[in-house]
């Protein structure tokens, strides 16, 4: 446990811990705005026509080879 020696300190470390908090509530608020994007219909239809695109690629060479 820490012992203070003035209100000085006390005041010090109160502020800190706020501001602390306040950056933890804003990186809170950063995932969760990346998690929504994520979850969008259009990030979807695209991570789908680039799987697509390399599945096509793939099967392309493969009967290029055969």
């Amino acid at each position: 446990m820490k012992t203070y020696n003035s209100f000085e300190d006390i005041e010090l470390d109160l502020k800190r811990l706020s501001l602390e908090r306040q950056i933890g509530i804003e990186q809170m608020k950063a995932v969760k705005n990346e998690f929504a994007e994520d979850l969008k219909p259009l990030n979807w239809v695209s991570t789908a026509v680039k799987v697509a695109g390399k599945y096509g690629l793939f099967v392309l060479l493969k009967k290029m080879f055969k």
